[in-house]
């Protein structure tokens, strides 16, 4: 049987953190900056029907370059994400249809508020 695709990840992540290191001060406090601002925006899309938590898993790999903590986070990060996959394969087929039912009904009731209150969608 292969590795669990969230050890390979780590695996990976290890390996990449000595070149990372290697580079400058002033990269490497950006990149930590723009790690923090993923982790933001996916904790901001997790409720949301979406990628949030793999957003989240994604600034967690950025900022576990730099921190110890992050990494922790990340592995138990890894972990939930395969939970949440294992639980979605498992579901019964109504429980699949009501998911992409409520999917469908806030889709399209952003759409009507788009539509309805005349929100822009770009910002000009």
């Amino acid at each position: 049987m292969s590795e669990e695709p969230s050890s390979r990840t780590l695996e990976r992540l290890r390996a990449r953190k000595e070149r990372h290191a290697a580079r400058g001060r002033f990269y490497r406090a950006l990149f930590a900056l723009a790690g923090f601002g993923v982790v933001v925006l996916g904790l901001l899309l997790i409720p949301l029907p979406g990628p949030g938590l793999l957003i989240v898993a994604v600034g967690l790999g950025m900022l576990a370059l730099e921190f110890a903590w992050a990494e922790r986070l990340l592995e138990r990060t890894l972990g939930r994400m395969e939970s949440a996959k294992q639980t979605a394969v498992e579901a019964r087929p109504w429980q699949k249809a009501l998911g992409a039912l409520v999917v469908a009904a806030c889709a399209a009731s952003g759409l009507a508020i788009v539509l309805l209150w005349d929100v822009p969608v770009l910002p000009f």
